[in-house]
């Protein structure tokens, strides 16, 4: 089948019913760069007319080497003139979380920015980073454009687009931080902006949540679990205390009041699926199902 003939990604995932819980990409740092104007298929190093490609790629080893993710971002809507070049480094980790920002005067100065933040001004977050790379996907150009506009109309300050962070077929995609709360079909509620206020109130939705960047697949699909059946939906409910693995099946300790939860879960691959829209051949994903919740004893 041509890709002019098939179904957008995000679409065929909604069909499929993909599971969002246990999908969010990992990311303890991140580095979110200011990059206005349009991007090629890769923001840093295939975007000619606004940032150099090998100052890019320059910037991305930089980031990378220290472990960090990296995102180009704009501002939704109309582009400033002249150009800035404004910078943000969060920390994700939990009971560590921060956020800085700071702005330099041309993206060579990106180079000499500290990536441990020291040279930035704390943020009253949140900063709202929505994926819109359309020339990645066309399903992030088409969903994150109207949910990065919505948000913007209440958090303008706060709202961003950004270049891709993962899921497209999970489209509209979003990450709030300094948490690193992944969010997916954003686009698929009549106020986007309230997932958003949720945040700052320290709350999760949990019916969207693909899970917190700072914890693995499993943990994030369990505490999924754990909200669905006990209903806390805090940003830091059900912390992970230990994960044991046997075979497929994963057993996860999550912290709880008054006593831990145990969350069993078995790892199973799905049917192939094609999970960009630019994806030519179908590939399995992890999902993971649920065998049980129940308090932990001892």
């Amino acid at each position: 089948m041509r890709l002019i003939d098939r179904l957008p990604c995000s679409n065929q995932s909604r069909d499929r019913h993909d599971p969002l819980y246990g999908t969010a990409s990992a990311g303890l740092s991140w580095l979110l760069l200011e990059v206005a104007g349009g991007w090629g298929p890769s923001a840093f190093t295939g975007s000619p007319s606004v940032l150099d490609p090998a100052l890019g790629l320059a910037i991305v080893r930089r980031a990378e080497a220290s472990g960090m993710r990296i995102a180009a971002i704009r501002r939704p809507g109309r582009r400033e003139s002249p150009s800035r070049w404004r910078w943000f480094i969060a920390s994700s980790r939990p009971g560590q979380e921060w956020l800085v920002g700071g702005e330099v005067a041309s993206p060579q100065d990106y180079l000499d920015v500290p990536l441990d933040g020291s040279a930035g001004q704390p943020v009253d977050g949140p900063l709202v980073i929505v994926c819109a790379h359309g020339r990645h996907d066309q399903c992030c150009a088409v969903r994150g454009r109207v949910v990065a506009g919505a948000i913007a109309a209440r958090y303008p300050q706060e709202t961003w687009e950004c270049s891709h962070v993962g899921g497209d077929r999970f489209a509209a995609t979003m990450i709030l931080l300094p948490h690193g709360l992944s969010y997916g079909r954003v686009d698929s509620v009549d106020d986007p902006a309230s997932i958003v206020a949720a945040y700052t109130q320290g709350r999760v939705d949990d019916s969207l949540l693909r899970g917190r960047t700072a914890y693995s697949h499993v943990v994030q699909a369990a505490q999924h679990f754990a909200r669905t059946q006990h209903g806390d939906d805090h940003i830091d409910a059900y912390a992970p205390l230990a994960v044991r693995e046997d075979g497929d099946v994963s057993t996860v300790l999550l912290a709880a009041d008054p006593k831990p939860l145990e969350v069993a879960l078995q790892a199973t691959l799905s049917e192939p699926l094609l999970s960009t829209c630019h994806a030519r051949i179908p590939g399995r994903v992890t999902q993971f199902a649920l065998r049980s919740v129940r308090t932990a004893t001892g």
